[in-house]
């Protein structure tokens, strides 16, 4: 171990300690991004960059369990990087798909897949499904790991489960419009059952959510990071939960 890493080590033992675990956010979503800038710096291929990004996953989620982190969510493929060129797309894809089988296997996590699954290649679809019955059974952390995902197609979907649904009871257009409100949509989003989002981490310095979790996200706390998400460090983590308690005692009363 060098000097640096022996006071990053120093650091986040320090910043760890002086955590208060009543304030830790309860579910956490990621925006892991800066693969392909990281790749480029290092001088690797974009393949090589979200390989990287990929193995920092199962770090990232050892941190959370440390920490009583209950839901995360990992916005790992969008809807807009299906525009991305085919000799990218297709190994990102192969990627992405062995990052949930992954998660699977670990016997930790319990996965849960939020977007619109029939965006997706069969192979992918299947990994996704089984992942999910696989571990169904686990009291861990939910991993939502949001692929083929976009903000808006997520309300659009929302608002289309809830007019079927209605449909299906026998319920006028009338009759619906009478009920219809911010409780009603919210039930049938991807992430209806569960606690929305309390803290959003979202690396490589851009300031903005690209559509992530658009309606979930209205009362969250947002932490942009500098580094690529290769990069992510602990010591990164632990600011984000940090900075996120100092808000919540600030605002909180």
């Amino acid at each position: 171990m060098n000097l640096r890493d022996l006071v990053y080590g120093l650091y986040a033992r320090r910043v760890e300690g002086r955590l208060d675990h009543d304030q830790v956010p309860k579910h956490i979503g990621v925006i892991m991004d800066g693969n392909r800038r990281w790749a480029k710096a290092a001088g690797s291929t974009a393949a090589q960059g979200h390989r990287a990004g990929a193995e920092k996953i199962g770090e990232f989620l050892g941190w959370c369990s440390e920490t009583d982190v209950e839901v995360v969510t990992l916005w790992l493929l969008s809807t807009d990087n299906f525009d991305r060129p085919e000799e990218e797309l297709v190994p990102l894809l192969g990627i992405i798909e062995n990052v949930v089988r992954s998660l699977a296997a670990d016997g930790r996590w319990r996965v849960h897949h939020v977007g619109t699954l029939d965006l997706l290649p069969a192979p992918m679809q299947l990994a996704i499904k089984e992942a999910e019955e696989a571990t169904a059974h686990v009291d861990g952390i939910v991993v939502n790991v949001a692929v083929g995902y976009g903000g808006r197609q997520e309300i659009a979907d929302a608002v289309r489960s809830m007019l079927l649904d209605h449909s299906e009871k026998g319920t006028s257009l009338e009759g619906l419009a009478e009920i219809v409100d911010i409780d009603l949509i919210g039930q049938h989003l991807y992430t209806g059952d569960q606690p929305d989002p309390d803290l959003v981490i979202r690396t490589s310095g851009e300031q903005r959510l690209s559509g992530f979790m658009l309606w979930q996200t209205a009362h969250s706390e947002y932490y942009f990071c500098e580094v690529f998400w290769p990069a992510f460090r602990k010591v990164d983590f632990l600011r984000a939960l940090r900075d996120y308690a100092a808000r919540h005692r600030r605002y909180g009363g």
